[in-house]
Parts: C-alpha cells; structure tokens; sequence
C-alpha cells in the first residue's frame, strides 16, 4: 500500500491542529511536527498558512456529509434530521472540545483574512441552500407545515446549529444540541 503523501499529511495535521487551537493558536512548525514532516515541506506545498487553512477548509466540508441531505432513500424530514445527527455524533465523539471549523475560523479569522471570510462564507451558504433544498422537498411532500420560506428556515437552522455548537463546545456538554433539536422537531417535524 503506498505512503500516502507528505501534503496529505500536512493537511490531515493542520485540520487536527486548527481544530483543536484554532488558526492563530497554530504555527506552521505545530503543523509540520504534527505531520511528522520538516517544516520546509509546508511552503513546498502551500504557499501559507493561509491557503493551507482554505484547503482544510475544503476536506472539513467533505466530511459533514452534505451528500446526507441528497439521499433519497429517506424521507426529507428524517433526512435532514440524520444529518444533524451525524453532525451531534462527531461533536461527541471529540468530548465537545472542537466545535465546527467552520464556526470557529468564522469567529476567529474573518476579521483578519478576507479570503478566510469568504471561504466560511461559502461553505455556510452551500450549507444553508443544500438544507433549504431538503426543507422544500418536505414541503413538497406536505410534511413541512410552517409559513417560513424554506430558504429563511435553512438559514435560521444552520445558525442556530452554529450557535448551538458553541454552547456544547464551552459548557463541553450535549445539552444545547438537545435544545436544538427539540425546537426542530417543533418547527420542522
């Protein structure tokens, strides 16, 4: 089986690192020690920190699983539900210490880095329409009954999962994400 290489190395480090300190909590050396790579090696693949936090950013957003909300083996509700779900799982399986990246980096850095700012921007947006989509399928379906836009009530859940997240993250406890979903299955379910 091949190694795999010393830039995914240095990605798969740098998300560990960023999640876990933050962006400016992290230095490049962190990074390349993490990588157990030479700190040369991160501008030999990147050209800063900078466009290695964008290309965290992008592998980060893989894996809250959008492709979740497209399933259709599932009914829209459910579905949307699953994926919060998914997304409360990871939460606790970090002890609730990481919160989401893309929180994180938005309240950290989207003063500091306009292309920061736009990259959280754009995931957030590709969130919020992919949760709008499965809220106007329920529509659709005559399972979703309240007069909000579907657009409105997508933006309101993924800012509420945001804040939500960092409440688990500073009381390092479940309980907000609970009161997340209870107040999803009265909106939404």
């Amino acid at each position: 089986m091949p190694r795999p290489s010393v830039r995914e190395q240095l990605v798969d480090a740098a998300m560990e690192c960023f999640h876990e300190r933050g962006f400016n909590g992290t230095g490049i050396q962190d990074i390349a020690r993490t990588a157990g790579a030479p700190k040369g090696s991160v501008y030999n693949h990147f050209d800063s920190k900078q466009s290695l936090a964008a290309e965290v950013m992008d592998r980060y957003a893989v894996s809250r699983r959008l492709e979740m909300l497209r399933d259709e083996t599932l009914a829209p509700v459910p579905r949307l539900r699953a994926h919060f779900q998914y997304l409360a799982a990871d939460l606790e399986r970090a002890s609730f210490e990481r919160g989401c990246i893309f929180g994180n980096f938005g309240a950290e850095i989207s003063n500091q880095s306009d292309m920061m700012r736009g990259k959280v921007e754009s995931a957030l947006d590709l969130w919020t329409a992919a949760v709008a989509q499965v809220l106007d399928e329920a529509r659709e379906a005559g399972a979703l009954t309240t007069g909000l836009a579907s657009e409105q009530l997508g933006l309101f859940l993924v800012n509420a999962w945001e804040g939500a997240v960092l409440r688990a993250k500073v009381a390092r406890d479940r309980a907000p994400l609970d009161a997340f979903f209870d107040v999803f299955d009265s909106l939404v379910a």
